[in-house]
């Protein structure tokens, strides 16, 4: 246990020297005396909220009950704004600044005078981006999730953040539906503040955070507007001090055993495809060296048990916390998950959720009757993707799990418009639509263009899905036979850069398989012709993303935030 003069912040306050004497004076000039920070834990509360992020417009609220919860336990709390990652208004995509706010957590807890911390975030890129600068700090943190919003409604049916709009999109470009129907799904699908209720990306992470034993158990299930959802984060701001006394670090946290479940987490609840880069960011930025192989070798051990969308056809997240959540989830894996992993709470997994119970065995199933026999995702290697590819099978129709057919392929997202939009243009079901030059350069940011809008040559044919293939992401909340971040990008030259319209190409998800049928001689000629692209920045933060930003395989980080580049970074000098 560590004692009042350990603490961290005590180098600030503590000496009687000129340097802590102005620390003090400026405290007190905020109202503050030495009642407030003597002998006490400073815990930071590190808040995404902003005026332009409906998923954490409650936030600013929730911080106060967490500061409540550190008064509670006997410590200091101090709310830290941090970038807010707003998905909806966040441009070109949220992806390019995920490291960036990683980078501004972990400064912000090294540069002042804080002793432990609670983060507050959910929507898609907080959690992890939250996370990594946090474990990079190496601070006791607790993660406080944002909570999904409630379900959606229109004309008396449930509406799915996300996964509905694409569907009744394809249907009012197809023509079946009219401006009408479409205002009223606009105005029903999101009916409160939190993130999105489907088991998209934003829940898809707040599960996994709970998975690493980040979170106190069922943090991640509670909606939003919930009021357990404020007595939960009163309980982070309480256990945050604890953990600060018991000097209980990330490292003991997130371990290999840890990660595993973290997985295993993920493929159970019918995950994101954008877990696999964020899981492995967070992995590495503790020193894990968690790879694609693990990821499919743990999918196809993990069946989907949480029957949500969208690879699940009724319930939503709301609908999941009435069933248990993720602890009552975590208790059906039962000994497929390591039960002795400590968490947060200072107990290991097993002790957390030796009590959970299942309330609705049709919303999160046993593993004798799963909705999808593996894991959410599957991993595909081949000359088309050396390093790996990424689709969810268990959100697409099982007649593309094993498909060939001739390439149409766009070399940027205007121009894949044109081809969606043209009624007439000439393609078939058999068709595999293909978009390069959204990567993690390309896009710039690998922006969520993967859900390839489905062509009206083919809607109004009736056609609904299709082989769809990219180096870009999509909405943890799309669904659909979407082939995803393949590695290397086409921008930096990887093989997807060589393939050509008409090009067959073959996807076998069994055989984990994505290949195009063309020669190694042709595309060893095709590689002597390819030129590299201009660079999509030359000044500024994006110069500085385009040179450091690493491959989907390996996360996206920064190459330079990796374990293993060079020395760790000092503690500041307090003078």
């Amino acid at each position: 246990m560590k004692k009042p003069e350990d603490l961290r912040s005590a180098r600030w306050f503590a000496p009687d020297d000129l340097r802590s004497m102005g620390h003090r004076s400026r405290a007190r000039q905020m109202g503050l005396d030495g009642n407030d920070w003597e002998g006490k834990p400073i815990i930071a509360v590190i808040n995404t909220w902003s005026d332009l992020s409906p998923c954490h417009h409650h936030l600013r609220d929730r911080a106060e009950f967490v500061k409540k919860g550190v008064y509670q336990a006997g410590g200091m709390p101090v709310e830290m704004p941090v970038q807010s990652f707003s998905e909806q208004f966040l441009k070109p995509t949220s992806m390019l600044y995920r490291n960036f706010g990683a980078m501004e957590v972990e400064e912000v807890l090294r540069s002042h005078p804080i002793d432990g911390a609670v983060l507050l975030g959910g929507c898609d890129k907080s959690t992890p981006a939250l996370v990594m600068g946090a474990i990079s700090m190496g601070l006791p943190f607790v993660f406080m999730p944002a909570g999904a919003m409630l379900r959606g409604n229109y004309a008396g049916q449930k509406l799915g953040s996300g996964t509905d709009v694409w569907k009744y999109w394809d249907e009012r470009r197809a023509g079946t539906i009219g401006k009408e129907e479409w205002d009223g799904v606009e105005g029903g699908i999101a009916r409160s503040y939190g993130t999105c209720m489907t088991m998209g990306t934003a829940s898809t992470m707040m599960s996994i955070a709970e998975g690493f034993g980040l979170c106190l158990p069922g943090a991640s299930s509670i909606p939003a507007p919930d009021a357990g959802h404020k007595r939960m984060a009163a309980a982070c701001g309480r256990r945050a001090v604890e953990m600060v006394w018991e000097d209980l670090t990330p490292e003991k946290i997130v371990t290999w055993e840890a990660t595993r479940n973290a997985v295993r987490v993920a493929m159970a609840t019918g995950c994101s495809t954008n877990a696999v880069i964020h899981l492995l960011a967070m992995a590495r930025r503790a020193g894990i060296p968690l790879t694609l192989d693990e990821f499919d070798a743990i999918g196809r051990e993990v069946p989907v048990l949480a029957n949500l969308r969208p690879s699940g056809d009724t319930y939503l997240m709301e609908d999941f916390f009435y069933a248990g959540g993720l602890p009552a989830l975590m208790a059906e894996l039962g000994d497929k998950l390591e039960l002795g992993a400590m968490t947060v709470t200072g107990k290991t997994v097993g002790e957390n959720i030796a009590g959970a119970k299942n309330f609705n065995d049709d919303v999160i199933r046993p593993l004798s009757n799963p909705v999808y026999h593996e894991g959410s995702l599957a991993v595909l290697k081949g000359n088309l993707a050396p390093d790996g590819a990424v689709i969810k099978p268990a959100a697409c129709n099982p007649d593309f799990w094993q498909h060939r057919g001739p390439a149409l392929v766009a070399d940027s997202y205007a121009e894949l418009k044109e081809i969606i939009n043209d009624e007439d243009h000439p393609m078939t079901p058999d068709t595999v639509l293909v978009l390069r030059n959204a990567g993690p350069q390309g896009g710039p940011g690998m922006p969520e263009w993967g859900m390839l809008p489905m062509p009206k040559a083919l809607l109004k044919q009736g056609i609904r899905d299709m082989v769809r293939m990219s180096d870009a992401r999509m909405s943890g909340t799309s669904y659909g036979a979407c082939v995803l971040h393949i590695a290397p990008e086409a921008y930096v030259g990887g093989p997807l850069a060589l393939l050509r319209t008409g090009d067959m190409v073959v996807l076998d998800i069994p055989g984990r398989k994505l290949e195009m049928e063309v020669s190694d001689e042709e595309l060893a000629e095709r590689r002597k012709a390819w030129q590299a692209p201009a660079p999509r920045y030359e000044r500024g933060y994006g110069q500085m993303f385009s040179q450091h930003i690493e491959q989907a395989d390996k996360g996206c980080d920064f190459d330079y935030l990796r374990t293993d580049f060079g020395a760790p970074v000092p503690e500041p000098e307090i003078n």
